[in-house]
């Protein structure tokens, strides 16, 4: 009986590690014959694993999606990544945290000496950024995802930033994670554009059941849509410059996503902004290049402070 069941957990192990097996690559991974391998299949299924069994001679053996989500086995090192990842997850502003905590017990209950020292050596060495953000609500997350797999318009309520309610009606392209916070690109049918949502300001209505085609867009070119949305919604002063100098250098330069129009290889234009005038004026002269403020009076001024302070520490006499 022992035989038989390491046997058995030796095949889960070789069925979840690889698509596909044929009778005879499992007879001889296994040491039996291909008729203990059937005798096998038929006790995993009454286990509740759901092996499938293609017939014919490019057929074999697979472990499919059933009802119910089966014991997972996993080696070593997936077992460590697993209990690193829920620690980590555990730690976030999330709705998941709780979640996380209760899978990472059990784990942490089962897990071998070895394995549970290699996982509190990570934890004991590691710290995080404590990161600040509102509560995200799985279910909803679940229900855009869906929505996005299922190439499904998604109707829901939907909270500004302002603090007014509104309806939206939307094609959902893809979620994207920045810090603690999901965003959700989509392309808003009343408006006819693109726009970014807060997916922990979402009320999702009851599924539309209306299939669309989802745009050319990739995945960076996705993200960066959402970097660039989010970034000027979020601006309480804004300027547009020209600068004298590649638009490379500037991309390489300011730790901001930008936009911008490259005029030739010595000069771009771009718009940008932040919270404070005078902390961009500083940024922008990390570019140790000419610039003109073609709109923003509040930089400008800034500008301005900045050449003025500037001018009066560079004419202060040292100290003897």
């Amino acid at each position: 009986m022992v035989e038989t069941s390491a046997r058995l957990l030796r095949m889960l192990s070789l069925l979840q590690a690889k698509r596909d097996w044929t009778s005879a690559e499992l007879a001889a991974r296994l040491d039996v014959s291909t008729r203990t391998v059937r005798a096998d299949v038929t006790k995993l299924r009454s286990l509740g694993y759901p092996v499938d069994a293609r017939p014919g001679v490019a057929g074999g053996y697979r472990l499919v999606a059933g009802t119910a989500m089966p014991p997972l086995l996993l080696d070593d090192d997936e077992t460590v990544a697993v209990a690193v990842a829920l620690g980590a997850a555990a730690g976030r502003g999330l709705a998941m945290a709780e979640t996380s905590l209760t899978a990472l017990a059990k784990l942490e209950q089962v897990l071998p000496s070895r394995l549970r020292r290699r996982v509190e050596a990570v934890r004991d060495s590691t710290s995080a950024v404590p990161t600040a953000g509102p509560s995200l609500d799985l279910s909803v997350l679940g229900a855009v995802a869906a929505a996005i797999r299922g190439r499904e318009r998604l109707r829901f309520g939907y909270t500004t930033r302002h603090g007014r309610a509104a309806a939206r009606h939307t094609e959902p392209q893809r979620l994207v994670a920045w810090g603690p916070l999901w965003y959700l690109l989509a392309w808003d049918l009343d408006r006819d554009d693109w726009r970014v949502f807060r997916v922990d300001r979402m009320t999702p209505r009851p599924p539309t059941g209306a299939r669309f085609r989802p745009r050319s867009i990739g995945e960076d070119e996705a993200v960066a849509l959402v970097v660039a949305r989010v970034s000027k919604a979020a601006w309480a002063y804004r300027a547009r410059v020209l600068v004298h100098a590649p638009a490379a250098t500037v991309r390489a330069t300011l730790p901001i996503s930008l936009d911008i129009e490259e005029i030739d290889g010595s000069a771009c234009r771009f718009e940008l902004g932040a919270d404070d005038p005078d902390r961009l004026a500083l940024w922008l002269t990390q570019l140790d290049a000419d610039v003109e403020v073609l709109d923003g009076d509040e930089l400008a001024r800034a500008f301005d402070r900045l050449a003025t302070r500037l001018h009066r520490a560079a004419r202060v006499t040292p100290a003897r």
